[in-house]
């Protein structure tokens, strides 16, 4: 065997380094994005600031996002918008609520529809803002 099939080509060790750089790079979006959800919320309704309030909102929704990454194979193409986005997107959003529910947590149909809209914006939203400025880049 010849030392040139033995280890990877320069360029395929570089775009192995700017994987794990977009993948560490969309999970801390999505992170950012639920807990700045979240935040908004908790603020619209005047509700208490406190760590204890924000993380109890919090986690439910990260739990559902994580389902998504998990459900859609996230790791291997994070920026997809389908079905990386979408299955994130909605798996926050259903599990999310459903956390709620199981956890004694209120759910009312106009949070479901804002939670929605919200998410489906940032989640979905960034990995088309991406996907574009990676286009543009390559030309």
């Amino acid at each position: 065997m010849s030392s040139a099939s033995v280890s990877p080509p320069p360029a395929r060790v570089s775009a192995r380094r700017a994987s794990r750089r977009t993948l560490v790079l969309a999970v801390v979006l999505d992170v950012a994005l639920i807990a700045v959800f979240v935040l908004i919320g908790r603020r619209s309704h005047d509700e208490d600031s406190a760590l204890i309030g924000f993380l109890t909102t919090l986690w439910p929704f990260l739990a559902g996002a994580a389902i998504g990454w998990v459900a859609s194979l996230a790791w291997r193409a994070p920026l997809r918008l389908a079905p990386t986005g979408v299955v994130v997107w909605a798996a926050a959003v259903v599990g999310g609520m459903l956390l709620r529910i199981l956890s004694g947590q209120g759910v009312q149909w106009s949070f479901v529809i804002v939670t929605a809209v919200v998410l489906g914006v940032f989640l979905v939203g960034w990995r088309a803002i991406a996907l574009l400025v990676r286009r543009l880049r390559r030309r």
